[in-house]
């Protein structure tokens, strides 16, 4: 199956992007800036303002009539900040690598704040950018309070920027001759207990809602895939669903599903209205939204005691991971139907799974603990003699280095 890469309206595509983006920067559109976008979609030049309006609110008020990157792009026009065309050109050479659209809006978001701060910085022009102030953004950033991952997210945009500029010769390529790097945390994947996952499954009654949580839980698709999958997608008899388009990596595959999961989303097809297309979709609406999706699993985490557990609509995911590793499933099996690019990311919920690591620990224990350890941890006699040497060899040359 093909999919056409050419843009679709801003109303077809991430709407849950562009209300996270929204949320982020809590911003709401004035009505002054409400004209103002109206104006310049017509192709009437905007009355000057002392404010840059933010990216984020005008991907949500300009019209639907134009399409999504498009939009981006006049959006960007509205700026002054120093290298806004640079800006431009980048983006569109994203879209022209076929970047997947929250890439390029992503970009186009932390690019923003880069350009933003560099022009707080007294920057007219792009080309005085120096390595320190992007060291400073990095500190700026920290400084707001943004976690180490997100600070790693908007330094990677940052050096794609650079380093497209770079190569179109606007920048000279000292500015990342040595690259920032930022060291992250090597945190575990966090995934629910067994007992946990019993006393959530106990408490959901709602035949949606219990297939949504169960098809998460025995797939491992990311809550993004399956909000997208359609019921033509799925195959009862097979037990597989079939994704078009990874999430992140665009990259199509096939997932499989249990018994348990086969009979609620059964129970869940005879009940859902057939006349639309998603296989997931609210009371009112075509589509059912990321946030709805969450709603649903706090207000069941909320009846089953668990709230306070820290759990997320991703932790699902990891927990299918690590089970169907603890069931004895090979890391180049579950690669595939998690949809890594790696199998390091994989290998992740390796070090997540105790099972077998428990297992040689205790077995190791009681070979101890009855004392039958073969071997010595006294030092061979003949190893001991050539380390002597060596120690008294290099007394000796330290006595004789201050000679001449």
């Amino acid at each position: 199956m093909t999919h056409e890469t050419t843009p679709v309206h801003i109303s077809e595509i991430l709407p849950d992007i562009v209300s996270h983006l929204k949320h982020r920067s809590q911003v709401k559109p004035p009505p002054a800036i409400k004209e103002e976008a109206q104006l310049s979609v017509a192709g009437v030049s905007p009355a000057p303002a002392d404010r840059e309006p933010e990216l984020t609110v005008l991907f949500g008020i300009l019209t639907e009539r134009r399409k999504w990157f498009a939009t981006i792009l006049q959006a960007i026009s509205l700026m002054e900040l120093p290298g806004t065309e640079y800006l431009k050109l980048y983006l569109q050479d994203m879209h022209r690598r076929n970047c997947k659209p929250v890439s390029i809006i992503s970009a186009a978001h932390v690019l923003k704040h880069f350009l933003s701060f560099l022009s707080s910085l007294g920057r007219k022009e792009i080309e005085e950018v120096t390595r320190a102030d992007l060291e400073a953004f990095v500190e700026h950033e920290q400084d707001r309070g943004l976690k180490i991952r997100s600070v790693r997210t908007y330094l990677s945009h940052a050096h794609a920027f650079l380093n497209f500029l770079i190569e179109e010769e606007i920048l000279s390529a000292e500015i990342l001759r040595k690259r920032i790097w930022l060291r992250l945390p090597q945190d575990l994947p966090r995934a629910i207990d067994p007992d946990d996952v019993e006393r959530l499954l106990s408490v959901i009654a709602h035949s949606r809602d219990r297939a949504l949580i169960l098809v998460l839980l025995r797939t491992g698709m990311r809550i993004g895939e399956l909000l997208e999958t359609k019921v033509s997608d799925v195959n009862l008899k097979e037990r597989t669903i079939t994704i078009w388009q990874g999430v992140k990596n665009r990259r199509a595959r096939v997932v499989y599903f249990s018994d348990d999961a086969r009979d609620a989303l059964r129970q869940w097809l005879e009940h859902r209205d057939a006349t639309k297309g998603y296989l997931f979709h609210p009371e009112w609406g075509e589509r059912m939204s990321y946030g709805g999706a969450r709603y649903i699993f706090v207000k069941y985490l909320r009846a089953a005691g668990l709230s306070h557990r820290g759990y997320t609509l991703h932790c699902l995911r990891h927990t299918f991971a690590s089970e169907m590793l603890n069931a004895g499933m090979r890391l180049e099996s579950l690669q595939q139907i998690l949809g890594h690019d790696c199998i390091e990311m994989t290998r992740r919920y390796a070090r997540l799974t105790d099972k077998t690591r428990r297992e040689e620990y205790f077995r190791a224990m009681k070979k101890i603990e009855r004392g039958e350890i073969d071997g010595s941890y006294r030092l061979d006699s003949e190893l001991q003699k050539v380390l002597k040497e060596k120690e008294l060899l290099g007394s000796y040359h330290k006595e004789l280095s201050p000679q001449p």
